[in-house]
């Protein structure tokens, strides 16, 4: 079906100076491509990002405010007021934040800069979920059973998620990407699910409003990469297949789909180029669908930007999306037809997170000490961190892209594991070590994928496992960092070795709160005896140490200390080992009976009093961040001694939050 040009297409326009309105890996990527067109670019930053890469890149920046994204990243005003500062013509939202805000986008159009993106008009209409699918089922295109009505009172919703049966899943109709989905699949969680989707889906989009779908168990979650141009071209770049997520986000991303064969691709695709032309879509977008265990796709939504995982998209089909997108906002043509596009190969893609798989995914949150990137063939890596960046409680909390192309599936996830593994981020948590151990899950390398892979095949390996020889190895290395660190900034007397002693038979020693001890004797140039082994140090370049064992394997490991901490990671692993002190003073005793704030963050939720009765599992408070929510539940039956905190508070982490009678 061919439509005729949209009445506003106009000729090719050149650009100047292109301003990226959003923050670290995602501005970085989008500025990259624009320095390569020859686009001068402006980053924008908040308080909390001034020294970050994508600022650093940047030809220009300008400071928009605060570090809550409320106060910078989605200030308008403020970004606009940098585009005319810095002389921009032109202006990419990239992903998240004022991305899919069609207000935003007609403000930049009357600022009299060109938005790389969709007209505000199909913004607008994909935005709104209720309306979307109405559009779309007009169209053929089949529909998730549910309910879309505009009524939006506790009651109603209740009653309608009972009529169309459990389980069900509430979603914010305002925007996606997990934020504010709740599944219930008791009729006594419904509430809870109602009003913690209501507060995650104003915080995130500034619209409370939920519709309620049929949720479908252990389906897959299959996407389609669209391009369209102002001269009625539409094309898919086919399908990406996303279905391994925690807490409703994706965690790893691949294309070609091993579900889809030729016939269900192609329809698959031209459902998708469907719902573009149904509003006349401009610039990138991708339609997302599920899809049952017997096959059938539904549609779930449209994303009208540019997605996190766009880049596997480019690796298999051979084209710079972002690129892409500046073209056709200059008013060009797409240069090709559907039926150029191929897949070729396969590619792999991982969401590194600063966070803590075995609690919860709970984010992390403080300096990275050490970010390293092994090399490995096929590897590209999108990052907005560096050595000596901040994690911050106020954004989401993915450290880094990391894509890897191969001949094929299997080659691809193999080169995605070794990159994996060679990868060392220190000083906060993250889930390297869980994506690691996930690629090589017999049934992910099988291809049996469903959105609720990670909590069916994964819940028995969300910690790192316990490897003694991995133990052994992290105190040795640390305990030769440390030496090698002493003697690099000690300048008196160089040549003599570290722990002189008139009685040799006196040995060094360093011990850690684990139990840890290594002993051992500095016998000079590089050589040390440890455990009746010879252990040679080749180089130190903080924080890189190259050493051989005493079976004369050579390796590399990588330490950093920071107080009496030591991060460590080696061939084997990462690891944290806290030094212990010689003389340790005596400490207080921790609070009993008290809860305590997992993570930074703000209190939006206190659900009881002083003095009140609670049973196990009720939810006591809920706290918020990284725009993500947290219950804390009571393990037991028992009465609230006191409550510590109110609605509104900001918190630290490990802060007492409520105390209960023992």
């Amino acid at each position: 079906m061919k439509t005729a040009s949209p009445p506003n297409a106009v000729a090719p326009r050149g650009f100047g100076k292109l301003l990226v309105a959003n923050r670290g890996e995602i501005a970085l990527r989008v500025m990259k491509t624009a320095r390569r067109m020859g686009l001068a670019t402006v980053a924008v930053h908040s308080d909390a990002d001034a020294n970050t890469p994508h600022v650093k890149f940047a030809d220009e920046a300008v400071r928009i405010g605060g570090a809550p994204s409320s106060e910078s990243y989605l200030n308008a005003a403020a970004i606009l007021k940098a585009a005319k500062l810095t002389g921009a013509d032109c202006l990419h939202p990239g992903f998240g934040f004022l991305s899919e805000n069609p207000d935003f986008a007609q403000q930049v159009a009357d600022a009299g800069l060109t938005f790389i993106g969709p007209r505000p008009a199909a913004i607008r209409a994909m935005g709104l979920k209720r309306e979307a699918k109405a559009l779309v089922g007009a169209r053929g295109v089949p529909l998730v059973p549910g309910f879309d009505g505009g009524d939006q009172s506790t009651a109603l919703l209740e009653s309608k998620a009972m009529e169309i049966g459990l389980p069900v899943i509430f979603k914010p109709s305002a925007g996606g990407g997990g934020k504010g989905m709740k599944i219930a699949r008791k009729k006594e969680d419904l509430r809870e699910a109602i009003e913690s989707g209501r507060r995650e889906a104003q915080n995130a989009f500034g619209d409370p409003t939920l519709i309620i779908e049929k949720y479908l168990e252990r389906p897959r979650h299959l996407e389609i990469q669209l391009l369209g141009d102002e001269h009625g071209n539409v094309v898919h770049l086919f399908e990406r297949e996303c279905s391994i997520q925690r807490r409703h986000q994706k965690v790893v991303e691949e294309t070609p789909s091993v579900a889809l064969n030729a016939e269900t691709r192609a329809a698959m695709g031209l459902a998708a180029v469907q719902v573009a032309r149904a509003i006349d879509y401009t610039n990138a977008g991708t339609v997302e669908f599920i899809m049952d265990r017997d096959g059938r796709f539904y549609f779930s939504e449209m994303n009208t930007r540019l997605q996190v995982e766009h880049r596997v998209t480019e690796q298999v089909v051979g084209l710079d999306l972002v690129e892409q997108q500046i073209r056709i906002a200059r008013g060009e043509k797409l240069a090709f037809k559907q039926e150029d596009l191929k897949q070729k190969g396969h590619a792999v893609q991982v969401r590194l997170y600063a966070e803590d798989p075995a609690n919860g995914f709970l984010p992390s949150v403080g300096t990275v000490f050490d970010f390293h990137v092994h090399e490995v063939g096929g590897l590209t890596v999108d990052s907005g961190i560096e050595s000596g960046g901040e994690v911050s409680m106020h954004y989401d909390p993915m450290v880094a892209k990391l894509i890897c192309w191969g001949e094929d599936r299997l080659d691809a996830t193999s080169r995605m594991v070794r990159a994996l593994e060679g990868l060392s981020v220190q000083g906060v948590r993250t889930n390297r070590g869980f994506l690691t151990r996930l690629l090589k899950h017999p049934d992910y390398l099988a291809g049996h994928l469903h959105t609720g892979f990670i909590e069916e095949k994964m819940s028995d390996a969300l910690q790192d496992p316990s490897d003694p020889v991995r133990g052994k190895l992290n105190a040795i290395v640390a305990t030769l960092a440390d030496y090698a660190m002493r003697r690099a900034a000690d300048d008196f007397m160089p040549s003599i070795t570290s722990g002189y002693r008139n009685n040799r038979a006196m040995d060094q020693f360093a011990e850690f709160t684990n139990g840890s001890r290594v002993e051992y004797r500095a016998l000079g140039a590089g050589k040390f005896l440890i455990e009746g082994g010879t252990w040679e140090v080749l180089s130190w370049d903080a924080p890189a140490l190259t050493l051989v064992a005493p079976d004369g394997l050579r390796q590399r490991a990588r330490v950093t200390k920071v107080q009496d901490k030591f991060f460590i990671h080696t061939r084997l692993g990462g690891g944290v080992l806290i030094e212990k002190p010689r003389f340790p003073a005596a400490s207080d005793s921790s609070v009993k009976g008290g809860f305590m704030a997992p993570m930074p963050g703000k209190v939006v939720k206190v659900n009881v009093r002083d003095g009140e009765s609670v049973k196990a599992g009720q939810v006591l408070l809920v706290l918020e961040a990284m725009k993500m929510e947290q219950a804390t539940r009571s393990p037991t039956d028992g009465v609230v001694k006191k409550v510590m905190v109110r609605e509104g508070d900001q918190v630290t982490a490990g802060q007492i939050l409520v105390v209960m009678n023992e």
